[in-house]
């Protein structure tokens, strides 16, 4: 662990998904303190209200007990630079991810030199889970279980009223 260090796992988590909360997990084995840190993104049309995204984050990473969960609505390095945390964790699922991941850090490095970005692969199991697939999927009635955790999987059901 890397000790008094913090870092920030920012995304829009619409929803967490079993990729995500592996990734926080391996975040807080390496970091003192994580905060995820919820988009709310005007310009995405979420399923799910960002209220929402931070109660099921707050409810499935209660177990972890250097995690919290909040929100930002700036740019991630503005605010990293109000909370004075310079470490940034992105996931990495698949190689595919890598170019537009990359992207994002290299304009973070331009805009801020202080804040670094640290790359996190979650599980062989769950690297191939996205949000977005997901989403698609349990619209059309899927079994989801085995991708998110079950207070995720009991909110898309609820919301796209399945039963």
């Amino acid at each position: 662990m890397l000790k008094g260090q913090a870092a920030i796992y920012p995304g829009s988590f619409d929803p967490v998904t079993n990729g995500h909360l592996d990734v926080i997990q391996r975040a807080a084995r390496i970091f003192n303190r994580v905060i995820v840190a919820v988009a709310d993104n005007s310009s995405k049309k979420p399923l799910l209200s960002i209220q929402e995204r931070v109660d099921l984050l707050t409810e499935v990473t209660k177990g972890i007990k250097n995690v919290s969960v909040e929100t930002f609505s700036a740019l991630v390095i503005d605010y990293a630079r109000k909370k004075k945390i310079n470490v940034l964790i992105r996931g990495l699922r698949m190689t595919s991810d890598f170019d537009y991941e990359f992207q994002i850090a290299l304009t973070n490095r331009r805009l801020a030199q202080d804040i670094e970005t640290v790359f996190l692969m979650p599980s062989e199991h769950v690297s191939f889970v996205s949000s977005s697939l997901l989403k698609e999927v349990a619209g059309l009635n899927a079994d989801i279980s085995s991708f998110v955790p079950k207070a995720v999987e009991r909110k898309l059901k609820e919301r796209l009223n399945h039963d």
